[in-house]
């Protein structure tokens, strides 16, 4: 038996585990999807044949996604997470590398070494903006651009995306945490047939346990992606629960902006350590991982440009003033 050389280079992705109280390190939405919408979900489950499979293009979630957005459904595709359509994308096209700009998502370089495709860093700069990405367009399989950015929550100028768009290259806009932002670029994508929008329900709809993702672009991009797209990918109740959830979009909305609310507040408190963000976290520049694990707090330690730093997730108000009174500790004694 011979393992691929390639597999055995990558390492088991690993989380942190233990009986800690607070956990803020994986940039996940707070609050659980409210009573209401669980109670739907319960008498769906009557409903639900669980011997048959399901929509093979889940195309009922596809119609709620295109309706909400102002779409046509043959624009939507929908992936379990934002992940598998990540893997669908760079075996789509032509090309020899993909674009990336560090420090940011890092799932674009996993898919791509597992691909055994070249990739291409083109850091941003000191602001964390993008800078001379059009330069390595030419014969790029996709050229990545988080907005908002993990792990540092800014956005990109929308300017800049279009520059980036003229070079005819296939652009992928990850918008996993666009409804904490202020504006959405989603409307390119009737403008430039060479643009894939990506978005998730795992962060502002609050369903990071059920594994549903989706892509806003051409027809003739969903066409293709639809031909290797593995059938019956997305299972009968993550695709419900989207549908129901997209229902209540104004309870969903109530969180959102309680969220954005206390990231303020946290950035207000933080000023001198902290960047500003329109995601649902905050980058601190605080050497305080240790510090805070030791009071039970989980964020997210970060390496390489950003050594030194920290990834806190905006959790509900206790958890954030547990969290503000353990950064002050951290400051007095640092």
């Amino acid at each position: 038996m011979k393992v691929s050389e390639v597999v055995k280079s990558f390492k088991p992705y690993k989380v942190l585990e233990g009986d800690y109280k607070i956990w803020l390190d994986k940039n996940e939405n707070p609050f659980d999807i409210p009573t209401e919408i669980k109670e739907e979900i319960l008498e769906e489950l009557k409903n639900i044949p669980f011997n048959r499979y399901p929509h093979i293009t889940a195309d009922p979630l596809r119609e709620k996604i295109a309706e909400f957005l102002g779409f046509e459904k043959g624009n939507i595709i929908v992936g379990n997470g934002s992940d598998e359509l990540i893997s669908l994308i760079l075996k789509l096209f032509e090309g020899d590398h993909i674009v990336i700009s560090s420090p940011t998502f890092g799932m674009y370089d996993f898919f791509a070494k597992l691909e055994g495709i070249d990739l291409v860093d083109v850091p941003l700069d000191e602001r964390f903006k993008l800078q001379n990405v059009e330069d390595y367009a030419e014969n790029a399989k996709a050229i990545f651009i988080c907005s908002p950015n993990n792990p540092t929550g800014n956005t990109q100028e929308r300017e800049e995306i279009i520059s980036i768009l003229e070079t005819g290259a296939p652009v992928v806009l990850d918008e996993a945490y666009i409804e904490f932002a202020e504006g959405s670029n989603v409307d390119l994508v009737n403008e430039y047939d060479n643009l894939i929008v990506l978005r998730t329900f795992s962060k502002a709809f609050g369903l990071a346990g059920v594994r549903v993702g989706y892509a806003v672009t051409s027809k003739e991009i969903i066409d293709y992606l639809n031909r290797i797209k593995p059938p019956f990918a997305l299972n009968s109740l993550s695709m419900r629960i989207a549908e129901l959830t997209l229902d209540h979009y104004d309870l969903v909305k109530q969180n959102i902006n309680y969220i954005i609310k206390e990231r303020d507040r946290i950035y207000k408190e933080f000023k001198g350590y902290v960047y500003p963000s329109e995601a649902n976290f905050l980058l601190m520049k605080l050497n305080a991982y240790e510090f805070l694990l030791e009071k039970g707090i989980v964020v997210r330690k970060l390496g390489g440009r950003l050594d030194g730093h920290i990834r806190v997730t905006i959790g509900k108000k206790e958890e954030n003033d547990e969290l503000i009174k353990a950064l002050k500790e951290f400051l007095e004694v640092k």
